[in-house]
């Protein structure tokens, strides 16, 4: 009687680990970026042109050295965004659901606007000494913009916390966490107008959000990690099982 083979054991592809790893780096590049330029004085949103034109006049190389963090940022968000679904997409056919998509779609956004946002720093920086006038019209592009990239961090912060509690992966304060900044985040959105034209602290509900996003990231790679770990010990169990049954 001939002795029916084991199937073969697929390694796993770290990709669970990768995704993780991007998530921490990419807190790490958003919290860098912030560091270079808010200590030196990036005017604040709703700021008067005159500060505005003084701090991208004189500071413009520093705006320069922060913009270079960006792309790696965006990146290494998307493929953070990837390993989400990557992790929640099995579980939510289960159920028909597709939370993992709404905040990949959020994460993606989010990267087309802080581009935007980006390049108006750039380009104050390149035109600051051209006049306020110009100055004036790309600081309350640059505001408008800033704030209102709240809504896909929110749609970011939604989908994966809800897709993550329902699959499991994700504690219940994680969860709560996601949503807190979610609802602090939208509403500085949606409020911006009186964010832009009120420089107190409305503010502050956007900078709140931000923050707490930033440990949520943080939380979801450690989370990713993680998963990764515990599918090698897996991996490795089904190996020696495989081993043992073909003895």
């Amino acid at each position: 009687m001939l002795r029916q083979s084991p199937p073969p054991v697929i390694p796993a592809t770290g990709f669970f680990r990768i995704s993780g790893i991007a998530a921490l780096g990419f807190a790490l590049l958003i919290v860098m970026g912030n560091v270079i330029v808010v200590p030196a004085g990036l005017p604040r949103t709703g700021a008067d042109p005159d500060a505005v034109d003084a701090f991208f006049s004189t500071r413009g190389d520093l705006v320069g050295i922060g913009s270079l963090l960006t792309p790696a940022a965006w990146a290494l968000a998307t493929l953070f965004g990837a390993g989400a679904v990557r992790a929640l997409w099995r579980s939510e056919r289960a159920r028909t659901e597709a939370w993992s998509l709404l905040g990949f779609a959020g994460i993606t956004l989010q990267n087309a606007a802080f581009a935007g946002v980006i390049a108006i720093r750039l380009a104050l920086a390149s035109t600051a000494a051209d006049g306020t006038e110009a100055s004036a019209g790309l600081w309350a592009l640059h505001d408008a913009l800033f704030t209102l990239n709240g809504t896909f961090l929110a749609l970011a912060l939604v989908g994966l916390s809800i897709g993550g509690r329902h699959a499991g992966i994700i504690r219940p304060w994680h969860h709560v966490l996601g949503l807190a900044s979610a609802t602090l985040l939208f509403t500085s959105a949606t409020l911006t107008p009186l964010v832009i034209d009120h420089n107190g602290p409305l503010g502050l509900l956007g900078l709140a959000g931000w923050l707490l996003w930033v440990v949520w990231v943080v939380a979801y790679g450690i989370v990713l990690v993680r998963l990764e770990r515990d599918r090698d010990a897996r991996s490795r169990e089904a190996a020696r099982q495989a081993h043992g049954d073909a003895r």
